[in-house]
């Protein structure tokens, strides 16, 4: 039956269902009971295993396709009607070339199966941010996690109305074929397509799909920003909360600063620290000049393995619920384990591929890719304007990186176009977790190289235009973490330590401190990050501030090749900023 009598849902709904022919179709109203009912079935077919209700209420074990852990970038595309508006740095093909393949891997691909109409909304439902979206799918897996991920339920199809304006999803699972697997979004015609894939990261097309593919496009558009990036709100002993976004790649620490925990001399202060969102930000000018933003999930998709009580603790609590963990070790007492929890491997446990595992044989009982899906309010630090409507307001936006001798610790960009360009330049050195080799520079302006819905060049004219619009912009800064010494050790501890730097980074938003012109931007006085109980010495404070010039002008070299990747799309603002650093350097 129905729930809308909005004509664009029927009539798509209609016709997705004659192209896949399911055997029924079911209508999601995102109440408790029918999500209950389909997670009973689901543990039925074998499809999810409910963990022991004592030690994890609520919570359950997915296993994917051993063929299907990850997203798949070679098989992500974007297809636009010109080939220039995908750019460079996506995947294209001719929209109709890719409907014609499409449709004959969806024809009949639902029968014998139930397809799920699932209306959900990014941001809080009727929040001047919100954009909602239907998924067609025919994963139970999806629906229950889509119920964690967004807002799911009838009040999205009250906000819609009879207007047309929503994000089509259709996902089949159909045989969970690598060859035939794409995850293709129509950036003009609102519409993301996902086949022959049932991992988390392909088929939650609320995730990165929607909320970073097809946003960033319709923020272009519509004169806002979709962005990967964590809000976290940071809480001075005055009471006063300012809050930062900031963008990371991969594997250099963005969940634990979502959630950072201050040091102890910080709390004893009275300082706190509050998640506002750990991946996505949309960001919009306020009425007050600022920029605003707000976080359009409503749960975190996170990477299990390395979480533990000692690295991201809030994170860890967060799972103790209502959370949908996948490919992870399920041990003999139907709880679950993955590589760096602890230091103690569960005995007689199955792996994530479902066999039996023994911890000596050297192989990981966890997929290095393995998740946990969790409702955000379980979070212990989540921010109480979780759910404001009208988000929060920032003023800082980070980038950063995992380099072992270019870039200091902290530096500031001179202004918005020079920030722009130090978002875009943005870069981190493989590590022995990304495949191949290690130490190589891997561009990812704005963490966003993946996930950007159009053409990088014209991106990067977008945030320049969004400058000149925003009558009081955030400062931008770089941080990296990672810097290391001869030995490659790292310098700096990480982890909650970083709100030493994030507490100088405020400062100079709010103009409290002070700060030293160098050639690539302002770095912080000597005495102006606090030391104390850090372990930390002025001298080795000073070693993480160096700005090697040499090193730089290396790196003006590299950026000069990827600019070339552009051609005439580079905003010449980018190319002037580039030739001011090169002069600085000489």
């Amino acid at each position: 039956m129905a729930l809308t009598t909005n004509k664009y849902i029927l009539d798509w709904v209609k016709e997705m269902a004659e192209l896949t022919q399911p055997d029924n179709i079911v209508w999601i109203d995102g109440s408790e009971e029918q999500l209950e009912q389909l997670r009973r079935e689901a543990v039925s077919t074998g499809e999810l295993i409910k963990l022991n209700e004592e030690k994890l209420p609520g919570c359950y074990l997915h296993r994917s396709a051993i063929n299907d852990v990850a997203r798949v970038e070679d098989r992500t595309f974007i297809c636009s009607r010109r080939k220039e508006d995908a750019g460079p740095t996506n995947n294209w093909m001719d929209p109709d070339e890719m409907l014609a393949k499409l449709r004959k891997l969806y024809n009949g691909a639902m029968r014998g199966r139930t397809m799920y109409v699932i209306p959900y909304s990014m941001s809080v439902v009727g929040s001047p941010f919100a954009r909602y979206g239907i998924e067609l799918t025919d994963s139970i897996y999806v629906v229950v996690s889509m119920a964690i991920m967004t807002r799911v339920g009838k009040n999205v199809y009250e906000a819609l109305g009879e207007r047309p304006d929503f994000v089509k999803g259709l996902h089949a699972q159909a045989e969970l074929d690598a060859e035939n697997r794409y995850i293709v979004h129509f950036p003009e015609e609102n519409t993301i397509m996902s086949v022959n894939s049932g991992y988390g990261g392909n088929v939650l097309l609320g995730k990165k799909c929607f909320s970073l593919r097809i946003a960033s496009y319709l923020g272009r558009k519509e004169g806002w920003l979709a962005e990967h990036m964590l809000i976290l709100g940071i809480e001075n002993p005055k009471g006063e909360v300012r809050y930062i976004c900031a963008a990371f790649p991969s594997a250099c620490g963005k969940t634990n600063l979502a959630m950072l925990i201050p040091p102890e001399i910080y709390r004893k202060k009275g300082y706190k620290a509050w998640c506002v969102g750990d991946d996505i930000a949309w960001l919009r000018i306020g009425e007050d000049g600022r920029l605003w933003a707000v976080n359009p999930e409503n749960g975190f998709f996170g990477v299990a393995p390395g979480t533990s009580m000692k690295s991201n603790p809030n994170a860890l609590e967060t799972t103790r619920k209502n959370t949908i963990f996948t490919n992870v070790v399920q041990t003999a007492e139907n709880t679950v384990w993955w590589e760096g929890m602890d230091k103690t491997p569960p005995r007689g446990a199955i792996n994530w591929k479902g066999e039996p595992w023994d911890p000596d044989s050297g192989e990981k009982g966890a997929h290095p890719n393995s998740r946990f899906t969790a409702p955000a309010k379980n979070c212990p630090c989540i921010s109480p304007e979780f759910e404001n409507p009208k988000g929060v307001p920032i003023s800082s936006i980070i980038f950063g990186g995992r380099r072992a001798k270019t870039a200091p610790l902290v530096y500031q960009s001179r202004n918005w176009q020079h920030g722009v360009f130090v978002g875009s330049v943005m870069a981190s050195e493989t590590t022995a977790a990304a495949t191949g080799a290690v130490g190589v520079v891997r561009r990812d302006p704005m963490a966003m190289l993946p996930f950007c819905g159009y053409n990088m060049g014209d991106y990067w004219q977008h945030w320049l235009e969004m400058g000149k619009r925003i009558p009081n912009p955030p400062k931008i800064f770089n941080v990296n973490w990672f810097r290391t010494d001869d030995m490659g050790h790292y310098l700096w501890p990480g982890f909650g330590e970083n709100m030493r730097v994030l507490e100088w980074i405020l400062a100079r938003c709010f103009n409290e401190i002070d700060a030293e012109e160098t050639a690539i931007g302002y770095i912080p006085k000597l005495g102006d990050i606090n030391l104390e109980d850090s372990g930390v010495s002025k001298e080795t404070l000073a070693e993480l501030l160096n700005v090697d010039k040499k090193l730089w002008l290396e790196e003006v070299k590299g950026i000069k090749e990827f600019y070339a990747k552009f051609g005439d799309k580079l905003p010449g603002e980018l190319k002037e900023e580039l030739a001011t650093l090169e002069n600085n350097l000489d």
